[in-house]
């Protein structure tokens, strides 16, 4: 196995910043000990040549075709180009074996830091501390987007949650709903129940004691097959909330097939704003944030940890943001609910 910043710098008994400084000719080391650090680089081979270069990075998504991550990509790859970094990307199809293979190759191609939104949120613990040990055994920084890790000291980027959902519920109540209810996302992932917290708090908060949950998984398919069911039945709240843009979609054709007008006969906040819905005029309220923005944090911490191995983990959270279109609005002929 190739020499590492820790193997140096455990021969050397300097820090790993100590190495990167050396190798990257960057900030103060004296003389002593940047010769130390140069002789055993240079005993054991290790040249800017068989670690890459440092100058390229891996970027790990698990859903290409969602628009979501589309823009996280965007920004991870407009703060590449201004920072001198090339990307290989991998799409792991929220699958874990295809994470792994993508974890194998970009060891391979010596890559010096990943960022990675994890899909082992959707299966079980063990498989997720499976992943999380054959990532750290990798000795680069790793940079962590949108859904966390169980108990890792990533540096990492998310989302408001909790305050999404909460903010919602909240304004749907604002505007006379008595009854809200929510199509969840996938529950075994921390977003999934964050999101439902939320919904609850905010139900608590304005002393409304039922609640309606459609539990979902986050795909568009199950939104739909689950809120069809729902609205074939005899009475269902007069508001929701979706969880997030495939919900949504999977809302909006169940109502459409249901005959229900989103903004007349029944109302909706989503979590997400869906981009190709603004090309049609498509007056739908929802809780956004800067997707691109993500990308770019992620890309620019990455940067900075790279630069400062030691530094103490960063935390970045992308605020939510309310923005009202009119499918929130109530009609008072079904403020409690309504019979199909």
């Amino acid at each position: 196995m190739a020499m590492t910043i820790q193997d140096i710098a455990e021969l050397a008994q300097v820090s790993k910043a100590t190495v990167s400084r050396v190798l990257n000719n960057s900030g103060y080391v004296n003389q002593e000990t940047r010769l130390k650090v140069e002789q055993i680089i240079q005993e054991h081979k290790y040249t800017q040549k068989n670690i890459g270069a440092q100058k390229t990075i891996g970027v790990i998504i698990p859903e290409i075709a969602n628009s979501f991550f589309g823009e996280i990509f965007q920004g991870i790859t407009e703060k590449a180009l201004d920072l001198g970094f090339s990307l290989i990307y991998c799409d792991s199809a929220n699958n874990m074996e295809l994470e792994e293979k993508a974890i194998k190759m970009l060891e391979k191609q010596k890559v010096c830091g990943i960022i990675i939104t994890p899909a082992t949120g959707l299966l079980k613990r063990g498989a997720e501390r499976k992943l999380t040990d054959m990532i750290e055994k990798l000795k680069i920084p790793i940079i962590v987007v949108d859904r966390e890790f169980e108990n890792s000291n990533w540096d990492g980027v998310f989302y408001e949650n909790f305050q999404s959902t909460y903010m919602a519920t909240s304004e749907l109540l604002k505007v006379g709903h008595k009854h809200v209810g929510i199509v969840t996302g996938d529950l075994n992932l921390k977003i999934g129940k964050l999101r439902l917290e939320g919904y609850l708090k905010a139900l608590a908060d304005n002393n409304i004691t039922s609640n309606y949950i459609l539990q979902g998984d986050f795909s568009t398919q199950t939104a739909y097959t689950l809120c069809k069911d729902a609205f074939a039945k005899e009475w269902v709240p007069s508001s929701f909330v979706t969880c997030n843009n495939y919900t949504t979609l999977g809302f909006m054709r169940a109502c459409k097939e249901s005959n229900l007008e989103i903004g007349k006969d029944i109302s909706l906040i989503a979590i997400d704003h869906i981009p190709v819905l603004d090309a049609i005029n498509y007056p739908l309220s929802c809780v956004t944030r800067d997707v691109v923005k993500m990308g770019e944090v992620a890309t620019t911490m990455l940067f900075q940890r790279l630069q400062n191995l030691e530094q103490p983990r960063q935390i970045s959270m992308i605020a939510c943001k309310l923005i009202l279109k009119g499918s929130e609005l109530l009609n008072t002929n079904n403020q409690g609910g309504f019979q199909i």
